[in-house]
């Protein structure tokens, strides 16, 4: 799987909306190998989508689509300063995502070892499938940036998702667990709550 990370400030939520229902009717049906996107807009103004594609060459192909070019140039009205992350590694979470969520939280950050947070977050799977029910899914999604990545988390509900956190931090592992992750980060990571997530799938 490829991933591409797409966030900037948004100028204006309702045209970015528009532009979001314009591809998915127009561009969408065009656009080989695109497995599905999840994006919205934070409460403090941050829009942010992970678009994801069966490899690379798939995603290169769609973005070098005549149609796609001038969405985009529409679109980029809607969006201050773009930033663009091309992610060839991706690591899901359970099954991935779900266009079921009725929440999800992406959090962005940086780890001094990604292979050692790749184990962790693989060991840890297990408890959580057990633990977190509210957890339907997610992914990983590393930068080409050394250690950066983006991690989109799909929820049943915010709700929900509060409830079970606290619970979590008293299950059996789980502290050793954060302790250990908290080492390896490299700065304090970012999290963005998408209250009214927009999803896609093909």
């Amino acid at each position: 799987m490829f991933a591409q990370v797409i966030q900037g400030r948004v100028t204006d939520a309702a045209g970015l909306r528009r532009q979001w229902e314009k591809w998915e009717r127009d561009i969408k049906p065009g656009a080989r190998g695109y497995l599905g996107s999840t994006g919205g807009v934070t409460p403090d103004g941050e829009f942010i989508v992970v678009a994801r594609f069966e490899n690379e060459e798939a995603a290169r192909a769609n973005s070098d689509r005549p149609e796609q070019t001038t969405w985009w140039e529409e679109t980029s009205k809607y969006v201050s300063d773009p930033l663009f992350h091309d992610c060839t590694e991706v690591d899901l979470i359970n099954d991935g995502g779900s266009d079921e969520a009725g929440f999800v939280q992406v959090i962005q950050g940086k780890t001094k070892d990604v292979a050692r947070s790749r184990e962790l977050d693989s060991r840890m799977e297990p408890q959580l499938r057990e633990l977190r029910p509210d957890v339907i899914g997610g992914l990983v999604a590393w930068h080409p940036e050394n250690g950066r990545y983006t991690n989109t988390i799909y929820f049943t509900s915010e709700a929900e998702a509060r409830a079970k956190e606290k619970e979590m931090e008293s299950a059996e592992g789980f502290q050793e667990f954060m302790k250990e992750m908290e080492a390896l980060s490299d700065g304090e990571p970012k999290f963005l709550d998408l209250t009214e997530p927009w999803m896609s799938s093909r």
